[in-house]
């Protein structure tokens, strides 16, 4: 199995009253929460859909040019409806800067580029929240959830 199909894995454990710490396979370890100073699960699915996004765009837009500055910043509507509770309204934002000259110029014209080609294919974070994906859910020893 190749990386790319192999399965991705974190380990979930609850270290007290509505917090918890995800654990990756290298053993870092992000501490989550409802009633502390951790992210939520909400600001965690922004990040992860700004972050991966961000990630792609600093790959295609710092071979031509160090930014002087990147920032992402994404934002959404907490709602509920006939399906439950959900994110709607989604956006996207990016403020990068580039240094004066060819490079930075280079840099520049990839820019919109480099975002569209992240979103429209390369980010796995938000085409699967776009696209959706099923989550099956289990419970060890149990064998029917319904």
């Amino acid at each position: 199995m190749s990386e790319e199909s192999a399965p991705r894995r974190v380990i979930i454990e609850r270290v007290g009253p509505t917090r918890f710490e995800i654990v990756n396979s290298r053993g870092t370890r992000l501490p989550v929460g409802m009633q502390g100073p951790e992210f939520t699960p909400v600001e965690l699915l922004l990040g992860a859909i700004g972050t991966c996004s961000a990630i792609d765009v600093d790959i295609l837009t710092s071979r031509r040019a160090e930014p002087t500055s990147f920032t992402a910043e994404v934002s959404g509507v907490k709602m509920r409806n006939e399906y439950g509770n959900q994110l709607d309204d989604i956006h996207l934002t990016f403020r990068v800067s580039f240094p004066e000259g060819e490079a930075g110029d280079a840099a520049r014209a990839v820019l919109p580029k480099a975002v569209q080609r992240s979103h429209d294919q390369l980010c796995v974070v938000s085409r699967t929240v776009e696209l959706g994906a099923e989550i099956a859910v289990h419970v060890e020893g149990v064998d029917d959830l319904g």
